[in-house]
């Protein structure tokens, strides 16, 4: 058995802070100040999700161990990925351990009943990691609450080196990493690796709402680069008109600019999603796809209204472009979304619910976001630019 080693503060990235449970840690990504000022079920839920969330350390060792448990939501007879830890080893992703056990909170879409299902711990385990020193980075579930109960490694672990330009991003459940199979799989850890950067993200499903109190967390946040992609969700829950998105944005982008005066900032506008190019939420779980195992969303708005400054993503899109040309502002940029994902790759790369990429375009997305943004000359310096 190898020996146990101290999970501390220091060897978590990634984080905003960690919860002494029972069992032992669950990271957060947001304040306590947040979740007590607006306790929103979906944020509290997705905020405890440690999307982009790591354990790194430098070490020679050639087997780890995490013992953890999860907390999941699940829909009852729908078909939903588990979550999975990610083994990182300097920079490469090495392997995927599939979680089990964990706890479920069931929830009945026909009913609305939820109850728990209570489930074990889980352990993963990676050996034949090689000799000689390396950064390795257990990625934790994006997907699922997760409680850090035992790390063992067979030699000991320094903290990893905090040299690298810390990226904070700020996005929806797609930024969340939404339908992709494993943290490191994510288009943010792609872009992140690719990059070359250090990323604390906080993208939060259903909850990329243009809120006053993420722009303060992200006014007080220490950042080198930062990116936010905002609008499918005011869009899908159809929670602004046009004269309040517009000056919304602009005071979220002063916030910003109280504590990140010259910080190179990427406003990025919505990817391509059929269902609400040119009809207004709000967006709904579709019905009729219940019995399939596979549940797929869909607009209930009026095709073509945006009348009375109702928003679809095309309004956004044109809206932010504007917001970024009317601010004096050299190191605010704006990125159009359909560069990510396009209506071509809307045919190639179907989103399989209507709404979210797949892992094979989530690494599409990624992989042009770090190559606009990341790459020479583009308005993100990267560890590579």
């Amino acid at each position: 058995m190898i020996p146990s080693t101290p999970i501390t503060p220091a060897l978590v990235r990634g984080h905003e802070y960690l919860e002494t449970t029972e069992r032992g840690l669950r990271p957060h990504r947001l304040p306590t100040w947040v979740t007590e000022q607006f306790p929103d079920p979906q944020l509290l839920g997705a905020e405890a999700q440690p999307s982009g969330v790591r354990v790194a350390m430098v070490t020679e060792a050639e087997a780890v161990t995490l013992v953890s448990h999860s907390t999941r939501l699940a829909y009852k007879g729908i078909d939903r990925p588990r979550g999975a830890i990610d083994l990182v080893v300097d920079h490469q992703l090495v392997e995927s351990d599939e979680l089990t056990g964990g706890d479920a909170w069931v929830t009945d879409l026909q009913t609305g009943e939820t109850h728990l299902v209570p489930g074990p711990s889980h352990t993963s385990s990676f050996t034949g990691l090689g000799p000689g020193e390396k950064l390795v980075e257990l990625w934790l579930p994006h997907n699922e609450q997760i409680e850090l109960i035992e790390l063992s490694t067979d030699a000991p672990v320094t903290t990893a080196p905090s040299d690298t330009p810390r990226w904070l991003h700020h996005g929806s459940s797609i930024s969340h990493g939404s339908n992709a199979t494993s943290p490191a799989r994510t288009w943010t850890s792609i872009a992140a690796r690719l990059g070359g950067v250090d990323l604390r993200n906080l993208g939060f499903g259903g909850s990329a709402m243009v809120d006053p109190f993420m722009a303060r967390v992200m006014r007080d946040t220490p950042a080198d680069v930062i990116s936010l992609k905002l609008g499918i969700n005011v869009v899908n829950s159809d929670a602004m008109r046009l004269r309040a998105f517009v000056p919304a944005v602009h005071g979220f982008l002063d916030t910003l600019r109280d504590g990140h005066p010259t910080t190179p900032i990427l406003l990025v506008s919505p990817i391509h999603c059929d269902i609400h190019e040119d009809t207004p939420g709000p967006g709904a779980f579709d019905p009729e796809t219940f019995r399939t195992g596979q549940v797929r969303f869909v607009a209930t708005g009026e095709a073509g209204d945006t009348a009375m400054g109702r928003l679809t993503l095309r309004v956004i899109r044109d809206a932010l472009a504007s917001i970024v040309e009317a601010r004096d502002d050299e190191h605010l940029h704006y990125l159009d979304g359909t560069e990510l994902y396009g209506p071509a790759d809307a045919i190639s790369h179907p989103l399989p619910d209507a709404l979210h990429p797949d892992t094979a375009t989530h690494e599409l997305i990624g992989t042009r976001f770090a190559r606009h943004a990341f790459g020479p000359g583009g308005p993100l310096p990267g560890a590579g630019s």
